[in-house]
């Protein structure tokens, strides 16, 4: 498994709505600015389905990340099954007014662990720039 943090200084509330709905993931999911991920689709309920579209702004390298959430607990934790039938979770630990965000995954075979967790840690962090900044 792959784990990656962050700390948000924002409320749940917020962090929430920043983690979930596709307008604002369209802004942060993203390792550099050399990425962005072009579409969204996000129905944030056990049993519903997500899809995002992750890209080089170039063209060359683009990949669906997409599953099934198996849990949702608002504020609290949100379980997924990709379509790989990989598994994985996102915590959101409440502390006063930040926001720990833990994210727990397994990786995929082609790509090296190393490499996975550096881009998603890279991916996490711009979220929390984000977030904090608006």
């Amino acid at each position: 498994m792959i784990t990656v943090q962050t700390s948000v200084n924002a409320a749940i509330e917020k962090v929430w709505e920043f983690w979930t709905i596709p307008k604002h993931i369209q802004k942060w999911n993203n390792p550099t600015d050399d990425w962005h991920t072009p579409f969204v689709e996000n129905d944030v309920k056990a049993g519903e389905k997500f899809k995002y579209t992750m890209a080089t702004k170039d063209g060359s390298i683009f990949f669906d990340y997409e599953g099934i959430y198996t849990k949702v607990d608002k504020f609290l934790v949100i379980e997924y099954q990709l379509v790989d039938n990989r598994t994985g979770s996102v915590q959101f630990e409440i502390q006063d007014d930040i926001v720990k965000i833990t994210e727990i995954f397994e990786p995929e075979k082609t790509h090296p662990a190393s490499e996975q967790k550096q881009f998603c840690q890279r991916v996490i962090d711009n979220f929390k720039k984000y977030t904090e900044a608006n």
